[in-house]
């Protein structure tokens, strides 16, 4: 057999409907043809991808009568597509991969951007907390009641910050100061565990990449609860607003301070 009458028979080949000298015929030429056995592996995965792609739906009865009748006739010749199959096949196989693959390729990478991206704003949140730490006066106003420290913001940021939660027994409010967040100026609210700060990030939210994956209920909102280096995180969005909370507290305790501060209103 040539290498065109071999393409010619794959597909009845492969699906087992060629004749038993025509298998025969078409399975020496291909253990010994590389071309063709590239051809073959193409129109395998061509079929393969048909299968899984294209919507299944179960033939009626007089469909298959028809088709019965159809292949019990003689070929009267060779058809279009059996002229161009050869040629056609590797081509067609290849868009069908590209178009199958390229979604695949596109939210991978999107997800993986997202991922870089949301692990920027978590290091940055720890870095802020980690020079509020190595800070000799680590805050400009002394807490003498959120009623006192929220208005001291008034002309040194671009917004309002919005905190409810004004500190208790258990999480009293120290102060604040004025940081950066990634581009962006920040309000910050430092409460304590203990003897342990814990820092409450307050910024614009807009243009930054919100998590969307693996979030946790916290109080009245959808969180991401992680850690770095060492430290526990909280990230949220209320409104136009973000929030990061960070200590080295045990991250349930965290986890109750968010709580507080997302329920409350």
């Amino acid at each position: 057999m040539t290498c065109d009458e071999v393409r010619q028979h794959l597909l009845d080949y492969q699906q087992g409907r060629a004749r038993l000298e025509t298998q025969k015929a078409v399975r020496a030429h291909l253990e010994a043809c590389a071309g063709c056995t590239r051809a073959d592996a193409v129109e395998q995965e061509l079929t393969r991808l048909l299968e899984q792609r294209l919507p299944q739906h179960p033939a009626s009865l007089a469909l298959k009568r028809r088709l019965a009748a159809r292949w019990s006739q003689a070929p009267t010749g060779r058809s279009w597509w059996s002229r161009w199959r050869p040629s056609l096949v590797p081509a067609l196989a290849a868009a069908t991969v590209v178009l199958v693959a390229a979604p695949v390729v596109y939210y991978e990478r999107a997800a993986s951007g997202a991922a870089r991206e949301q692990s920027a704003m978590v290091a940055e949140a720890v870095n802020d907390h980690l020079r509020l730490l190595s800070s000799q006066h680590p805050l400009d106003v002394e807490s003498g009641g959120l009623h006192q420290v929220k208005p001291w913001f008034g002309g040194r940021l671009d917004f309002a910050p919005v905190v409810a939660f004004e500190g208790d027994a258990d999480f009293p409010l120290k102060g604040g100061s004025v940081a950066y967040f990634r581009d962006r100026k920040a309000a910050v609210f430092v409460y304590a565990r203990r003897l342990h700060p814990i820092s409450l990030l307050v910024f614009r939210a807009d243009g930054l990449p919100w998590p969307s994956r693996n979030l946790t209920r916290i109080g009245g909102l959808d969180a991401l609860a992680t850690s770095e280096r060492g430290f526990n995180v909280i990230v949220w969005r209320r409104g136009e607003l973000g929030y990061t909370l960070v200590s080295d507290v045990d991250a349930d305790e965290l986890r109750a301070l968010a709580a507080r501060m997302t329920s409350a209103r």
